[in-house]
């Protein structure tokens, strides 16, 4: 097959210049001549799907969330996907905290989530100025740790840990957040939050929930049962959130502003990623985030706990869930359908005469 036309007349410096730059791409680790085509596709294969997945059970949700069949099964999804999230920050607790110094960051940052104004991205690089003063070098640590401090001091309303939306402080007061606030919040989850999805989705709850107040926490428990049911990645929440605010296109702009900043780091730092990880001071910065992790992340689901545990009959479809991933290692999607049959089950059973009968007997005495 022939070349393009207007390949087959560049000029021949030109085509000397490609073959150069082809060849020094081949000398990087992990690159290769088109390489960054491959990952912005490969990327937006992984996320469209994903996407377009959450869209359609968020419609679904919004205009059937209210319904009784819905809340029975909705009912029984918040305590499997509780389990599912338990159970993954167990494992991943296990293999991070492994020595006491792990173990005191990890607290230390529950801690700091807990009792302190703190917000995840500053208690995450906090945890990587820990990690570099106890497993590489206490100079380069101490630093870190007290220049994220001075500027925390200096700058107490950091962009990326405010929390009043943009919006508010552009009007002079509060006011129900636009596709603006949506794609603003999100860039900066996106840009700002080091540790992986499960450390984004306790950002997002901790000012989602607790500090904009844009939904509920049974609204965000439902928009993660909702996740646990789409292909990829476990930020694709940020559809549901944008959607429960701004509708469709509140959406697409958080999904799109979450994501954005993972492509344009990824694409702009492959060539490097590789030698970059390698790196003692980087290992160190991580060994000390690890931990941390998984500190912020207990913290979000024991403040998520109540909301999806509401009564003894949740608690103990979250104890079932647990032993079933453990002992008998069954799949979170076969465990997911049986939380929803088992929350239908018991909708239609209470919804009987007889039992409500007895339910308003058993209240009043």
């Amino acid at each position: 097959m022939g070349l393009p036309g207007a390949v087959r007349g560049r000029p021949v410096a030109g085509e000397h210049a490609a073959r150069r730059d082809g060849d020094a791409a081949r000398h990087l680790p992990g690159v290769r001549p088109g390489w960054w085509w491959g990952g912005l596709l490969a990327g937006l294969c992984f996320v469209l799907p994903a996407f377009f997945s959450m869209l359609a059970l968020t419609i679904g949700y919004a205009a059937f969330g209210v319904t009784p069949i819905m809340r029975g099964a909705l009912y029984g999804l918040g305590p499997v996907v509780l389990g599912i999230f338990l159970v993954a920050v167990y494992r991943l607790g296990r293999s991070t905290a492994r020595t006491v110094p792990h173990a005191l960051i990890g607290v230390g940052a529950a801690a700091a989530l807990v009792f302190s104004p703190l917000g995840v991205a500053a208690i995450l690089l906090l945890a990587g100025g820990a990690g570099l003063f106890l497993f590489h070098s206490r100079t380069q640590g101490a630093v870190l740790v007290v220049s994220v401090a001075a500027v925390l001091g200096v700058v107490p309303a950091a962009w990326w840990s405010t929390s009043v939306p943009l919006s508010a402080i552009a009007h002079g007061g509060p006011r129900p957040a636009d596709v603006l606030d949506i794609g603003a919040y999100f860039l900066k989850v996106g840009a700002f939050t080091v540790g992986g999805g499960l450390t984004m989705i306790a950002f997002i709850q901790d000012q989602v929930v607790e500090q904009f107040h844009w939904l509920t926490p049974r609204e965000f428990i439902d928009g993660l049962a909702l996740g646990q049911f789409t292909p990829g990645p476990v930020l694709m929440v940020a559809a549901y959130v944008g959607y429960k605010v701004a509708g469709a296109a509140g959406a697409v702009v958080a999904a799109g502003a979450a994501f954005l900043p993972s492509f344009v780091i990824m694409l702009a730092v492959l060539p490097v990623l590789d030698r970059v990880r390698k790196f003692t001071w980087t290992k160190a910065a991580m060994n000390g985030m690890g931990p941390a992790v998984i500190g912020v992340l207990a913290v979000s689901l024991f403040r998520l706990a109540p909301h999806a545990l509401p009564d003894p009959w949740a608690t103990a479809i979250l104890v079932a869930t647990i032993t079933a991933l453990l002992v008998w290692r069954l799949g979170a999607v076969r465990l997911m359908i049986a939380g929803s049959l088992f929350g239908l089950l018991r909708s239609r059973l209470f919804s009987l005469p007889g039992v409500r009968a007895a339910r308003a007997v058993s209240s009043l005495g």
